[in-house]
């Protein structure tokens, strides 16, 4: 029997990102290198570890964006099409890396690569969210799902109501996509403040994760630190990250994925080769961005002093950090379980886009990790959070502080000199659309698509991803517009309706471009 429990949370999550108008957006980008880069990738290990018969739980959080946009039919098309592009990219690089060894067996691998992801791809039909709920209706993954738009909650806790209407939407797009109600949420940043758990219990959900300060400044101290999960008193678990198996994948100075035998990230073709060659790959405005080809190792902080990549050392090394990992989960298990009245609980939470986009080899690392879990030893047993509630259903009360998991553990992040101007007209839309919700109860055909969209573009102008870009300055004029379109959205259609002159063709314009939550019940305001 098992003295311990792993439970391997990797939580995917994206900005909604949606452009029919103009396909050439370079931030449309980041969803179709993240299901290459991660989300192809975990689910080839996941139905490999299924295959060879290797027993795993694991939890996979597809935020409400996320699965909003792998099930749109424009994107899923645009992201075949992406994959199309590497794989004619892999071929012009297979000649024209012929007379050089090294980087031909890289364009090989590439080339190899490219059409193993597609294969996976056709083998599913595109369609990213059934073959992950289809692991889960086996019993190996726990699939649960974010706020709506990923708002950042402490910051947005003037309207309950919108709060409510992040909780309820999100909870509904689950349920309609995956067929069964989702077990868990994941607040936007881990952004927790006391209450939000009465609001997850109105949804049926059961748990939600908190980093480890929010349990250790708990009104009262958990008998159990961040190894066992909470009850908040609305009954809802709360569950803690746990602060040394994070850090030995997360640290910037100590963690793995900074081996010097690893993958080098921003060392890509797409910048260091001429931009005539590579310029159909890239964007049509001549703007150099990331192809995926990569040939070098991380080596040293000198970006143009590089190794060449060897992908068998860098593959040999995932094995040996998985063997570290799983060694250093087995000495804290058997540290910390005489102290304890049941197993301990260890949640090591991942962005899962570091898996595989960021650390190319962090696919590897989870595939080994849990092949060795599995056949090399018998003090961990994975588990999910779900799980974990099963077999201890009874848990300490407590409600844990305001937090969340970012810089400072609390809301820098999120309210700075940069981005503290979004907040005013967020809160002012979010007041404006209870008003709506209450004022037009008996809506007529028009009226009420306006209403849903309205809620739509509040919505989205709450997410938590752009403040977080503005904060740290990397597309902040994209990050700048979305919001700012967002509101006058919003506005427009407010105005329209208090004055009863709704534009037909301004509503069915911005409801083709954010067509998100096409099942939205603008009502959920009214409460």
């Amino acid at each position: 029997m098992s003295r311990g429990y792993l439970a391997l949370v990797l939580h995917a999550h994206l900005p909604f990102v949606r452009h029919p108008e103009d396909p050439t957006v370079m931030e449309e980008r980041w969803l179709y290198e993240a299901a290459v880069g991660t989300y192809l990738p975990l689910l080839q290990i996941f139905e490999g570890l299924v295959a060879d018969g290797a027993a795993f739980r694991c939890t996979v959080s597809l935020s409400a964006p996320l699965l909003s946009m792998l099930s749109d039919e424009l994107l899923r098309e645009r992201c075949s099409a992406h994959l199309d592009r590497l794989i004619e990219l892999s071929e012009k690089e297979l000649a024209r890396t012929r007379s050089e060894p090294h980087y031909h067996r890289l364009a090989e691998m590439y080339s190899d690569r490219f059409r193993s992801l597609r294969h996976t791809w056709n083998c599913h039909d595109g369609n990213l969210v059934r073959a992950f709920g289809r692991l889960q209706d086996a019993g190996r993954l726990e699939i649960l799902t974010s706020t709506a738009t990923h708002a950042f909650f402490p910051l947005l806790d003037r309207n309950w109501a919108a709060l409510r209407a992040q909780v309820h939407t999100a909870a509904d797009l689950y349920e309609k996509l995956l067929g069964r109600r989702a077990t868990g949420m994941w607040l936007g940043e881990c952004g927790y403040i006391p209450g939000v758990d009465e609001l997850l219990r109105e949804a049926a959900i059961r748990y939600f994760f908190v980093d480890t300060h929010a349990l250790v400044f708990a009104d009262s101290a958990p008998a159990y630190g961040a190894h066992a999960p909470v009850y908040c008193p609305s009954g809802v678990a709360a569950f803690a990250r746990d602060v040394e198996s994070s850090r030995q994948v997360w640290s910037a100075r100590d963690g793995y994925p900074g081996d010097p035998h690893y993958r080098e990230f921003y060392r890509d073709i797409g910048f260091d080769l001429p931009l005539d060659y590579v310029g159909p790959y890239v964007h049509p405005g001549g703007h150099r961005l990331y192809t995926g080809f990569k040939y070098h190792a991380i080596t040293h902080d000198k970006l143009h002093d590089k190794w060449v990549y060897d992908p068998d050392a860098a593959r040999a090394r995932a094995g040996e950090h998985a063997s570290h990992f799983r060694g250093e989960r087995v000495r804290q298990i058997e540290d910390i379980a005489p102290h304890m009245d049941r197993p301990p609980l260890l949640v090591s939470a991942y962005d899962a886009e570091l898996f595989g986009h960021w650390w190319f080899e962090g696919p590897w690392f989870i595939n080994d990790l849990l092949r060795q879990i599995h056949f090399d030893q018998d003090v961990i047993e994975t588990i999910t959070p779900g799980d974990y509630l099963d077999r201890h259903p009874t848990n300490q009360v407590v409600t844990p502080s305001a937090s969340s998991w970012g810089y400072g553990g609390y809301n820098e992040y999120w309210l700075n000199e940069s981005n503290a101007w979004i907040y005013r007209h967020v809160h002012m839309a979010g007041e404006r659309m209870s008003e709506l919700a209450r004022k037009f109860s008996a809506p007529t055909d028009i009226e009420r698509r306006a209403l849903e969209q309205a809620a739509r573009e509040l919505l989205l102008a709450q997410s938590s991803d752009w403040p977080f870009i503005i904060s740290t300055g990397t597309t902040v004029s994209y990050a700048e517009r979305r919001i700012n379109e967002h509101i006058v959205r919003f506005t427009r259609l407010h105005e329209a309706l208090m004055r009863g002159a709704v534009d037909a063709s301004f509503l069915s314009d911005i409801e083709s471009k954010d067509n998100i939550f096409p099942d939205i019940d603008y009502r959920i305001y009214a409460t």
